[in-house]
């Protein structure tokens, strides 16, 4: 049994064993070689995608790899805006983040 370690750096917490994405998730990375993806490297990407579109055990991985403050920090600045609205105020509820005035990108 593997424990993870969370341990400070640079201000961030990073989990020392962070596992694979999920391959559930892998419909969510269509654009992308799913295999190649780390989740060190292209957080803010794999956040992006499994808050707009994952489920339940996908949103649980994301909380336990990357942890509520880094996860709620990020809703905070403005990349969450690419979030669909709905996602992005239900996000905001739960992760107890005031919500950004977004720009409207695409008019329909």
């Amino acid at each position: 049994m593997v424990i993870p370690v969370v341990v400070i750096l640079t201000g961030e917490l990073y989990n020392r064993f962070m596992y694979s994405i999920p391959k559930t998730a892998l419909p969510f990375f269509q654009e992308y070689d799913f295999e190649q993806l780390d989740p060190e490297r292209d957080r803010d990407l794999v956040i992006e995608r499994l808050l707009a579109y994952g489920n339940r055990d996908e949103v649980s991985w994301l909380i336990r790899n990357y942890g509520w403050v880094h996860v709620r920090h990020w809703l905070s600045k403005s990349r969450a805006q690419r979030l669909p609205g709905r996602r992005y105020r239900l996000w905001c509820v739960l992760f107890d983040v005031t919500e950004i005035q977004r720009k409207q990108i695409w008019p329909y």
